[in-house]
């Protein structure tokens, strides 16, 4: 016991020291490229600007500590071969060059989404897919669903992407994304000691993942001294999403953690479809966390509340199973439609006053 807590402390540390010794040298880069966030849109709340690709010290650090622990044989990799490691950081790659791009050129739309589908389809294509899903209401005979591969191979899609652009609209104040991002890889890797393998890859590159986001995290902070970037803000949703999956389909436990985000962006794109307006066409300031700015919360006490919300729901994934989780999830949708609700009276009234 004593021997794998020290590699799991192997794990977080040299992740963490990694990430924390390469943002300083990635601040350079990016205004060595003039890679900078200028706060010039009506939705930027940073006033001076602020360097980018910080998103690139989580990539480098978590597959470098990856890359050593999976060489010196100091976690199970029995259910993450080799050629999942590979695509996992040919997709990565793929998303820090497309996040580049867009962070330097300023995409469009439909430029910005070729890297996470390419991303998305790499991974499907060397067989990272949902292959079955727990039946909450089902008892032993009939506690697993398995999916036609077909059927995986969609619901896998929509997830992976789902995630990419759940963290990427999540990356709106410092170190919301990032912040979040950790919880999940902490619920992750504890639910991993209670099914998976003894010391198993899964448990191990979810406490890497901790580690680079959270060296990340320390410049991320309100004042931030730099951004996460595009590449970066959908590497995490990606990786997380993974993870999940390759943890043993834990959907809903994710959902737990990142499910209030998630549910955030469905409202807004579904609130933009009936305008009639593109849902990703644009950003703006109809997010949750800027709504929180709006009742008169700083930016540091607007992250701590979703991180508490994202950690008290992630933590029902590890106190209860099943139905729980689905009484959780239920739970969660409730929240968002009240706060829903709650935002649609208040501009209402606001509305109002203007009139008066």
């Amino acid at each position: 016991m004593i021997d794998d807590l020290a590699i799991y402390l192997v794990a977080i540390l040299a992740s963490f020291l990694l990430s924390f010794f390469l943002v300083p040298l990635i601040i350079k880069l990016a205004l060595k490229f003039k890679v900078i966030d200028k706060p010039t849109a009506d939705r930027k709340i940073h006033r001076q600007p602020i360097p980018l690709l910080g998103g690139l010290a989580i990539f480098i650090a978590s597959f470098a500590v990856l890359f050593v622990f999976r060489f010196f044989h100091l976690a199970n990799f029995a259910k993450i071969p080799d050629q999942f490691i590979f695509g996992v950081l040919a997709a990565g790659t793929l998303l820090m060059i497309g996040g580049w791009l867009d962070d330097k050129y300023q995409l469009k739309p439909w430029q910005q989404v070729i890297w996470p589908v390419a991303a998305a389809l790499l991974v499907l294509f060397l067989g990272i897919k949902i292959n079955y899903i727990t039946n909450p209401l089902g008892g032993p005979a009939n506690a697993i669903i398995y999916l036609a591969p077909a059927i995986g191979m969609i619901i896998s899609f929509f997830w992976l992407m789902g995630m990419m652009y759940t963290t990427k609209f999540l990356d709106g104040l410092d170190g919301l994304a990032s912040g979040i991002a950790a919880i999940a890889s902490v619920i992750i890797f504890l639910l991993s000691l209670d099914w998976d393998v003894p010391m198993s890859a899964t448990g191990i590159w979810s406490l890497i993942i901790l580690g680079a986001t959270a060296g990340f995290l320390v410049f991320n902070w309100h004042p931030a001294k730099i951004f996460m970037g595009e590449g970066g803000s959908v590497f995490l949703g990606f990786i997380l999403a993974v993870l999940s999956i390759i943890s043993g389909s834990k959907i809903a436990t994710t959902l737990l953690v990142l499910g209030l985000p998630a549910l955030d962006v469905l409202a807004v794109v579904i609130w933009r479809l009936l305008r009639k307006e593109s849902p990703f066409s644009h950003a703006d300031k109809k997010h949750l966390h800027f709504r929180l700015l709006d009742l008169g919360l700083s930016q540091t006490s607007a992250v701590l509340l979703l991180i508490l919300i994202s950690l008290v729901f992630g933590s029902l994934a590890i106190v209860f199973h099943g139905l729980g989780k689905l009484v959780g999830l239920a739970v969660m949708v409730l929240l968002m439609l009240a706060l829903i609700v709650f935002f649609a009276l208040k501009n209402q009234n606001n509305s109002s006053r203007t009139d008066e």
